[in-house]
């Protein structure tokens, strides 16, 4: 089994959702005592997030690097980024990576794969203002055949403040609740096979028992991904 990298911290609730899913997944796979070997970096998200308001996008992608090269220097051979909004800085966690003979693994691929078993091609997209309104998250979806369906501009500004001033402080609002499971109607009635979580806390605040809709749930997505990845070489019969 080899080592997951995750770096963390952004929000540090939904990177406590990938540590428990990744040994989840090892435990169902391997039985009895088997748990994950995981090297975690969890960042300050203050600091990530002062650089996120203030465009600062090099500077976060300096923390980035640095805190994958301490994921490998602590044996990682698979690293995960746990957020989507910071995927705008994948190119630099990818190069710390594999600069060091680890593999980055980005949370859109985990998303389209599980859109693919589906046989969704149309995707509402819901996270952080960046990850909706740019193209960086889209485009990567596309490489496997996926289009992505937004919110208006009043929807994307709740989902938005929803994401900073609610759940990545760990705030869980049921008003929050139902104006996200608004926003998923509309987007299905535009087109959407299913709704991407495409901020890793939402998960924690609507659910498939909620939505008006399919859900892909990104963290879950990227979490179980890597896992596989991790013991792709101790499922190999001998």
């Amino acid at each position: 089994m080899q080592t997951i990298g995750l770096v963390g911290g952004m929000s540090w609730h939904s990177t406590a959702t990938y540590y428990r899913i990744v040994n989840e997944v090892v435990a169902a796979r391997l039985g009895g005592h088997a748990s994950a070997r995981v090297s975690l970096q969890s960042l300050d998200f203050a600091e990530v997030r002062d650089c996120q308001v203030r465009g600062d996008w090099e500077g976060s992608a300096r923390l980035l690097a640095e805190a994958t090269g301490r994921c490998v220097a602590g044996g990682a051979d698979v690293v995960g980024l746990c957020t989507n909004l910071m995927h705008k800085n994948f190119a630099a966690l990818e190069a710390a990576a594999t600069a060091r003979g680890a593999r980055a693994v980005h949370i859109a691929d985990a998303v389209a794969a599980v859109a693919q078993r589906h046989g969704w091609t149309t995707l509402g997209l819901l996270g952080a203002r960046w990850v909706m309104e740019e193209t960086f998250y889209a485009d990567r979806l596309a490489r496997h055949g996926i289009t992505v369906v937004v919110p208006d501009a009043a929807g994307r500004e709740l989902v938005d403040r929803v994401v900073f001033d609610e759940i990545t402080q760990g705030v869980f609002r049921p008003e929050s609740r139902a104006a996200y499971v608004e926003v998923m109607r509309d987007l299905q009635a535009r087109g959407a096979d299913a709704a991407v979580l495409a901020c890793t806390e939402i998960g924690l605040l609507v659910g498939a028992e909620d939505a008006p809709l399919p859900l892909v749930d990104s963290a879950v997505a990227h979490a179980e991904l890597l896992a596989e990845l991790a013991l792709a070489d101790a499922l190999v019969p001998a």
